[in-house]
């Protein structure tokens, strides 16, 4: 199977601060990579990195083989990675169909461009109020805009920080839903999740960080029962 994204002894700073340390993981094609960790692990650094806000100070990473680790934010999205930002993002002045179409970018490679439609079609709560101000929406309805804004960006990764943060029951098992049907369509997926149970019970890969280096790489089955491991690690007891 094909690598989509690869880092390889990634170290990330903010200022004298060393937060990433030599960090190395591999997403592969159509897989769901779940990073996980306590808070301060280094989990949104590690997704900051990715996508050139806090470019790394030594190491590589690659996007389908080309090399992205010193190139700005921009240029990296247009290579293709998508990101589902912590916190949602969305443009609360714009309206629903505003928020969408002013991301739109043609797709890279040969998967099928994402339009308005597509979004609409997983998101129907979009569609009734695709006139809307964003930010009259919900929490939950600003959590799907904010996913659907990233797959209209057409990306070949999709990185998704704390999708499910401040969700009530229902809507996080809306969000398991979609992320379920992304990966039916194959994307390529790094999930940042608080939520243990979520991201154990749909990734196919796990890595998990403990003050900012990899503890664990490897399938989700082999820790999902080893409590005294993901209290840990994790702090699930």
């Amino acid at each position: 199977m094909s690598e989509a994204l690869a880092l390889e002894g990634v170290n990330a700073f903010y200022g004298d601060a060393h937060v990433l340390h030599d960090v190395s993981f591999t997403l592969r094609t159509g897989r769901l990579l779940g990073l996980l960790g306590r808070n301060g692990a280094g989990k949104t650094t590690t997704i900051r990195a990715i996508i050139g806000f806090t470019p790394p100070r030594s190491g590589e990473i690659r996007l389908f083989g080309e090399s992205i680790a010193r190139r700005g934010a921009e240029t990296i999205a247009r290579r293709g990675l998508g990101l589902v930002p912590q916190g949602r993002r969305i443009f609360p002045s714009l309206t629903v169909a505003e928020n969408l179409a002013v991301v739109a970018r043609r797709g890279v490679g040969d998967r099928p461009a994402w339009g308005e439609d597509d979004v609409y079609a997983i998101f129907p709560r979009l569609h009734e109020r695709a006139r809307q101000p964003a930010g009259t929406l919900s929490g939950g309805e600003q959590q799907m805009l904010a996913i659907g804004r990233a797959l209209m960006t057409n990306p070949r990764v999709l990185l998704l920080d704390e999708p499910s943060e401040g969700l009530a029951p229902s809507l996080v098992a809306e969000v398991r839903r979609v992320l379920l049907r992304l990966k039916e369509q194959r994307f390529s997926i790094v999930l940042v999740e608080q939520n243990t149970r979520l991201a154990l019970g749909i990734a196919d890969d796990v890595v998990i960080l403990n003050s900012g280096r990899v503890v664990y790489e490897g399938a989700p089955d082999a820790i999902r029962e080893d409590d005294t491991f993901l209290a840990q690690h994790l702090g699930v007891h």
